[in-house]
């Protein structure tokens, strides 16, 4: 069976409040991780939120790693997919949930594009082209 990407689901629990309110960390942590893993980075975007969480978004090219902070539940949720074999999102999950001094997680790791029906040769040809159904 053909599997186009693996996505991790991330339920880190019991972090360290402070670190997960922290912009400035919660980015510099991501990117590390990114790099760690052999992620390539084509963008980011990341947002503080009043009273407090942070919100990052990293664009790889490998396609991306997102997380979600509520510092006053003490919990974070982050997500990394990736559809290239050369990326390894268990570095980057293993390394975030270290950096956010999570003492209670869970990840669940979903395999993206399983079906049987996947055309195994992709069609490149018509892709721009608009298909009738």
């Amino acid at each position: 069976m053909k599997v186009l990407g693996k996505h991790l689901l991330i339920e880190a629990n019991k972090c360290n409040a402070k670190l997960i309110d922290d912009m400035d960390f919660i980015k510099s942590v991501m990117i590390t991780a990114a790099k760690i893993s052999g992620a390539s980075i084509i963008g980011e975007k990341f947002h503080k939120f009043s009273p407090f969480g942070v919100t990052g978004i990293l664009s790889i090219a490998e396609s991306h790693i997102t997380i979600h902070t509520w510092p006053e539940y003490y919990y974070a949720a982050i997500d990394i997919f990736t559809c290239s074999a050369l990326f390894e999102p268990n570095k980057a999950a293993n390394f975030l949930i270290k950096s956010l001094e999570s003492k209670n997680f869970d990840i669940q790791e979903i395999e993206r594009g399983t079906r049987n029906d996947i055309i195994i040769e992709p069609n490149t040809n018509n892709i721009h082209h608009e298909q009738k159904i």
